[in-house]
């Protein structure tokens, strides 16, 4: 049974507006067609693509109803923040410059780094649940700058 492509990765958030806001505001996913289980959640599909599964799924988790969440997948203990045994998840993108302005018009901090051998120029950000998220892009699109980055990074 080989692998062909990863299909979606969840994440399990207490705060499913802030997660929704970040993933739609931010990265530009949207929200789409998920099937009624019995537990909140959202299913951000890239553009509104709807052909999949969804890219990331939100899993909401509701202290005061667990039992659907439990029942489907079963009881996990949700860490404070963070990624836990998975240390990131990564994006190939294009636009660094319209990234640079939409993380600072939003207030949220980031890192860039540019790795040369690779060709790539990326940004590290943290979704509303602690999960890093890294960002992709062509060195090309930072090559007019003189240390590849913007200057006015928050982290």
């Amino acid at each position: 049974m080989p692998i062909s492509k990863l299909a979606h990765y969840s994440i399990r958030t207490p705060d499913l507006d802030a997660s929704r806001r970040f993933y739609e505001r931010v990265l530009g996913f949207k929200a789409g067609y998920r099937p009624p289980f019995d537990f909140p959640g959202l299913w951000l599909y890239k553009g509104g693509d709807e052909s999949d599964y969804g890219i990331v799924h939100l899993i909401g988790v509701d202290p005061d109803n667990p039992d659907g969440l439990i029942t489907y997948l079963g009881d996990k203990a949700l860490s404070a923040a963070g990624t836990g045994a998975v240390d990131h998840i990564a994006f190939l993108a294009t636009g660094v410059e319209r990234m640079w302005k939409t993380l600072e018009s939003e207030g949220i901090a980031w890192r860039d780094r540019t790795v040369p051998s690779l060709g790539l120029h990326q940004i590290f950000i943290e979704d509303p649940s602690g999960v890093t998220i890294e960002l992709n892009f062509p060195a090309s699109e930072v090559a007019h700058l003189k240390d590849g980055t913007p200057g006015s990074a928050l982290a």
